[in-house]
């Protein structure tokens, strides 16, 4: 109701800046040439008084009243034309008052079938400082975007818009962010982690040289930063050290708090490595030094390719020797990283096919999956 009443006063005050010099006269010019003939009119007569006194020279009196004189023909040569200046006529202004009128009467009966007259106001900076838990994400990331390709030098901004890369996936740019939040703002034990964290989900999951520095620096800010010794004890256990993993895990564990978020990724780590594959065969194991130093040179399309056939030479190997428990679990993982939420439920269903439904290996290798966010088929 408020809104109505202003805007009311606003186009009245508006309506009527234009229409009253319509509706008026020229009685402003008119009271000017009054006031300068009145002027005159004292002049001579103060000329009169000084010439009776003898301050000023009959000579010099003369010129002065024909000058006088001059001013007032002037004067009455302006006067009678502002007098004879045309006015608008009758109509011309009954035109242009309608015209002023219904610019208001238009635009309000447009605004009120085309616009939103209920909707409550929400100012700019209100929305500008929205909750975001009241946006959606695509909100989020916009306004970030539009933020940061005005102001690129905006450290904070890169800051906040790197964890959100990482959690749509988008790892490339989170790489990129992270990398600009760094390098403007400068380092931090979060910002090292979540550089590496990105650089390793660009890879596939693969801990590599440039991700193992960033998880590095990061300990040297926080050495009990939970993220890099974690990564970093999956870096040693995909070089085959399953060994070094198992006892940086182990040492994590006895670090972290009893509601650490953490706890139940390392709790797992650990089973995966703990446990020898039943079968003597040779064990299913990860990218080794080499593999990892050449995807590094690779570019994202050839790398993914890379990934892949790992993957797929791994399901190979598991069919050859399908008692490896822990090559399962790789391979659930593999799929689950690569995206291909299929796969990694077909292999989770051979998995417990081979040990059997009721095997405690089956329970194993649902519980895994299912902290992945995936569940054996019906």
């Amino acid at each position: 109701m408020l809104f109505w009443v202003i805007a009311a006063i606003l186009t009245l005050g508006a309506s009527l800046a234009v229409l009253l010099p319509l509706a008026g006269g020229t009685k402003g010019a008119s009271a000017a040439g009054d006031h300068d003939l009145e002027v005159y009119r004292d002049q001579l007569s103060e000329l009169d008084r000084d010439m009776a006194r003898g301050l000023i020279q009959p000579g010099e009196a003369e010129e002065a009243r024909a000058e006088i004189g001059r001013r007032i023909l002037r004067l009455g040569s302006d006067g009678q034309a502002s007098t004879r200046a045309p006015r608008p006529s009758r109509t011309a202004r009954l035109v242009a008052t309608a015209a002023v009128l219904a610019v208001p009467l238009v635009s309000w009966g447009l605004y009120g079938a085309l616009g939103s007259p209920d909707l409550p106001s929400q100012p700019l900076a209100e929305r500008l400082a929205k909750n975001p838990a009241d946006s959606s994400v695509d909100e989020l990331v916009a306004r970030a975007e539009a933020h940061l390709a005005a102001n690129p030098s905006d450290g904070k901004g890169w800051d906040v818009l790197a964890p959100i890369y990482l959690r749509l996936q988008r790892y490339t740019d989170a790489v990129t962010a992270y990398r600009n939040a760094i390098r403007l703002d400068g380092d931090s034990a979060v910002r090292q982690a979540g550089l590496g964290e990105a650089i390793a989900n660009a890879a596939g999951g693969i801990v590599s040289a440039d991700a193992q520095a960033a998880f590095e620096a990061a300990l040297k800010l926080d050495p009990a930063n939970a993220k890099a010794n974690f990564y970093l004890a999956m870096g040693l256990a995909q070089e085959g050290k399953k060994a070094e993993a198992a006892a940086a895990w182990q040492k994590m564990l006895g670090q972290l708090a009893p509601d650490s978020p953490w706890r139940s990724a390392v709790q797992q780590a650990l089973a995966e490595t703990a446990e020898p594959p039943a079968a003597a065969g040779k064990p299913a194991n990860g990218p080794d030094a080499q593999a990892v130093e050449a995807a590094q040179q690779m570019s994202p399309q050839d790398r993914q390719a890379m990934i892949e056939t790992m993957v797929a030479g791994l399901d190979d190997r598991l069919k050859q020797n399908p008692r490896d428990e822990e090559g399962w679990m790789r391979l659930i993982r593999s799929y689950v990283v690569l995206g291909k939420a299929d796969q990694a439920r077909d292999a989770l269903g051979r998995a417990v096919a081979v040990f059997g439904a009721d095997s405690e290996q089956a329970r194993k290798f649902t519980a895994f999956a299912a902290s992945l966010g995936v569940t054996a088929t019906e």
